[in-house]
Order: structure tokens, then sequence, then C-alpha cells
């Protein structure tokens, strides 16, 4: 999708959250963390860390696999 898709998608998704259950597979982590009120991270089919976004954007293991090293 492009940015105008993608902004669409994610402001339909906020509009949905109130009343729905959703589960979202997506690999753009600024579209994660700014929907996801609980996230799960994967790599190579195992969990690495599951929590809130605040949790998850700190946790070294998720760092290293998806966010870059801390500097």
């Amino acid at each position: 999708m492009g940015a105008a898709e993608s902004e669409q998608m994610l402001g339909l998704i906020d509009r949905l959250k109130p009343t729905h259950g959703i589960l979202l597979v997506e690999h753009d982590m600024d579209a994660v963390f700014r929907i996801a009120d609980w996230i799960t991270v994967l790599a190579n089919g195992a969990v690495v860390a599951s929590d809130v976004p605040a949790t998850i954007r700190a946790n070294a293991e998720v760092q290293a696999a998806y966010l870059g090293e801390p500097a």
C-alpha cells in the first residue's frame, strides 16, 4: 500500500477498535506502534516478547530483531 492507503487503513482500524477485536499482522513498525494496544513480536517462528507498545519498544531483543540496536 502507498502512504495514503496506509493512512486510510489505520484510520479505519482506529474507528473499529472500540467495538471490535482486531488481529493485525504487520511489518510496518511505525504503524504497529501507532495503532496497537498489545503487541506480540515473533522472530524465526518464536515469540520474542508480548506486551504493551512502550514495553515492546524498550525490549532489547525486539530492538535487535526489528528496530535496530539501541543507541
